[in-house]
C-alpha cells in the first residue's frame, strides 16, 4: 500500500524518526502524539503505515480527515483520559512533547514488536531556547532509566545540536521485543 500525498518539505521529519522508521513492523498502525501539523503523520502515511493523530488541536490536519487510512483525535492528554486504552500500535513517535504522566501509558501502547521513537528537549535547553520550564525538560537520563526497564533500547542520545536551531535533547527508539532487533 502506498499514500500519494508528499511529506511537505517545509516541514521536515525529524531525521531521528526517518532513521528508525524501519522499526515499525510493516502494515501495524502508527500513534503520534502530540502531532501538531502532522509531519510525523503524512511520513508513515507516506510509508503505507495507518496513522492516529492526536493533540489537543488538530486544525493542521484539516486536509486528512478524507483519509481512510488517518484518525484524527482532538483531546487533550494532560488534563483528559488516556483514549487509546488497551489499544496496541506498532509504532509510537513522540517529538518535542513531555507530560511526564503519559510515560507508562506510551510505554504500554506499544504492541509486541514494535518501536517507541522518542525525542524532545532536556535541561539545558532553557539556555538556549525554548522550552524554559522545567517541567518541559527531561532530567540528564531521564528517558533512558524511565523506558530501558519496560522496553529493549535500541538508540539513545543526549546533548546538544545546533540544527535545525539550537536545542538539548535527548531522543530514545525501544522495542517491545525479547530478541534483539536488526538495527537500521
Amino acid at each position: 500500500m502506498s499514500f500519494d500525498r508528499p511529506v511537505d518539505p517545509a516541514i521536515p521529519v525529524s531525521p531521528w524518526v526517518e532513521r528508525f522508521a524501519g522499526l515499525v513492523p510493516e502494515g501495524q498502525s502508527v500513534l503520534d502524539v502530540a502531532c501538531g501539523h502532522g509531519r510525523h503523520v503524512r511520513f508513515f502515511r507516506a510509508r503505507g503505515h495507518r496513522v492516529v493523530a492526536v493533540d489537543v488541536d488538530v486544525s493542521g490536519l484539516e486536509d486528512l480527515r478524507g483519509d481512510a487510512g488517518v484518525e484524527i483525535v482532538q483531546a487533550d492528554l494532560e488534563r483528559e483520559l488516556w483514549p487509546f486504552e488497551g489499544r496496541g500500535f506498532g509504532g509510537v513517535v513522540v517529538t518535542n512533547y513531555l507530560h511526564r504522566p503519559l510515560l507508562p501509558l506510551l510505554v504500554a501502547a506499544v504492541a509486541p514488536g514494535g518501536a517507541l521513537i522518542y525525542e524532545t528537549f532536556s535541561r539545558g535547553n532553557e539556555l538556549v531556547g525554548r522550552p524554559r520550564n522545567p517541567d518541559f525538560l527531561l532530567a540528564p537520563g531521564e528517558l533512558h532509566r524511565v523506558l530501558a526497564s519496560r522496553l529493549q533500547v535500541v538508540a539513545y542520545e543526549q546533548g546538544r545540536e545546533r540544527t535545525p536551531r539550537p536545542a538539548v535533547r535527548q531522543r530514545i527508539v525501544a522495542v517491545n521485543a525479547s530478541e534483539p532487533v536488526d538495527l537500521p
